[in-house]
């Protein structure tokens, strides 16, 4: 194996960007309540989501003109509507200074001609090889050091870092790197907001991900930036720019939302202990309780999209260049679709699906990828700790925040 290029860390290596990380979170408890009555104003509601959790002023979207779109239908009509309600001007502001020309800042026909390129490289049958030679040594690298004790907090030992090592060993990290890289990936998103360690952290993961990519097309491996530096469809390659960009987004889009997906997943079950028990002793449940846990929790709670046009949503008038807050849980609690929504029930109906990987253009494209981390990680779990529960003498799990939601801890026991 060819040692990988090597990350610079920031000019000054004292500055810390995970404040960001905690202000993008909130720190709301509960926000279905407020959701629920949202929704009953209506489709349409007047105002940023963002604003009904926060007095902090938002500085990148605050002066611009929003509304909350809300309930299944709605939220699915503006998805599934991308030549109205378009990426480009939604997230070109935030992402695109953070990440560059990556898939989530582009629209037709630019859009749809690189993803399918990138959907070659995440297919089911190329992510489920990732499983065994990947995911796994994570999870048992992982789960070595809380075994012996026979008690856990499942955040903070196991799922804030599993996804995010699976990334390392994806581009070939050396662990000694791993510090410096999580830095830069969070730093980038402070170039939304000018500061000039968001553009520093840009330019040198851009850097290292160019050498990267570039020692893979040389010497392709079975990993992912092999698959994505290689991959063509009609004879085309991705351009190095949108490669590159997308490999900026991959730590927050792919690391970030399966941590908070696995560690809700968890939530779900071990605070139905009779849930946990049928998926333990047939996992054949599993896929549905990992679309339940999505559906309850999904780990965004809200994203953008941007009015190119003079429209309508429901009937209620939306004028060009209005910011469309589209609520992602208004939809996956909505009760028209889902009875009593605010349950966590891995038999439920799974029709209408969720909508916590959206839907329409941009469905998520590391969907496959993310099933895969959360399936394996639950099967380990399931599997070496036996009666595996909430520990008693702890408090029990909270899942929070307005926007990105995830438990700040899960204290289990288990029989060593």
């Amino acid at each position: 194996m060819m040692p990988s290029p090597q990350l610079e860390d920031l000019s000054d290596p004292g500055f810390d960007p995970f404040v960001i990380e905690k202000l993008s979170t909130g720190d709301c408890h509960d926000p279905y309540p407020q959701i629920h009555a949202l929704m009953q104003r209506g489709s349409v509601v007047e105002g940023s989501y963002r604003s009904q959790f926060t007095s902090v002023p938002d500085v990148q979207m605050g002066h611009l003109p929003q509304v909350m779109v809300l309930g299944y239908d709605a939220v699915l009509h503006v998805l599934t509507h991308p030549e109205i309600f378009t990426n480009k001007e939604a997230f070109s502001p935030n992402l695109g200074r953070a990440f560059g020309n990556t898939v989530t800042v582009m629209d037709a026909p630019e859009h749809p001609r690189y993803r399918k390129i990138f959907q070659k490289a995440f297919l089911p049958q190329v992510v489920s090889k990732w499983g065994e030679t990947v995911v796994d040594p994570v999870v048992d690298r992982l789960m070595a050091k809380f075994l012996p004790h026979g008690r856990a907090d499942l955040i903070e030992d196991f799922t804030h870092h599993y996804p995010f090592q699976v990334i390392y060993a994806q581009v070939d990290l050396d662990p000694a790197q791993a510090p410096v890289f999580h830095k830069l990936a969070i730093a980038q998103l402070l170039s939304s907001i000018g500061a000039p360690q968001g553009q520093e952290a840009s330019k040198k993961l851009g850097d290292f991900f160019g050498a990267l990519v570039e020692q893979k097309r040389a010497k392709p491996g079975t990993d992912l930036i092999s698959h994505l530096a290689t991959v063509e469809v009609d004879g085309e390659r991705l351009p190095d720019d949108v490669l590159i960009s997308f490999l900026r987004q991959l730590m927050n889009a792919g690391g970030d939302t399966t941590y908070r997906g696995t560690s809700v997943l968890l939530t779900g079950l071990l605070t139905h202990p009779e849930q946990l028990k049928a998926v333990a002793e047939d996992r054949s449940l599993i896929p549905q309780a990992i679309d339940e846990a999505l559906r309850w929790e999904g780990p965004v709670a809200s994203t953008f999209r941007y009015a190119s046009v003079d429209t309508e949503i429901a009937g209620v008038p939306i004028k060009k260049g209005t910011f469309v807050n589209t609520v992602l849980a208004s939809a996956n609690r909505d009760p028209s679709k889902f009875p009593q929504p605010d349950s966590f029930d891995i038999f439920r109906s799974r029709t209408p699906r969720h909508l916590a990987f959206a839907s329409g253009p941009h469905l998520c494209i590391g969907q496959h990828l993310a099933r895969v981390e959360m399936t394996r990680a639950l099967s380990a779990l399931l599997d070496r700790l036996v009666n595996l529960r909430l520990d008693p003498d702890k408090p029990a799990p909270r899942v929070t925040g307005h926007i990105l939601r995830a438990p700040e801890h899960l204290w289990v026991r288990f029989d060593s």
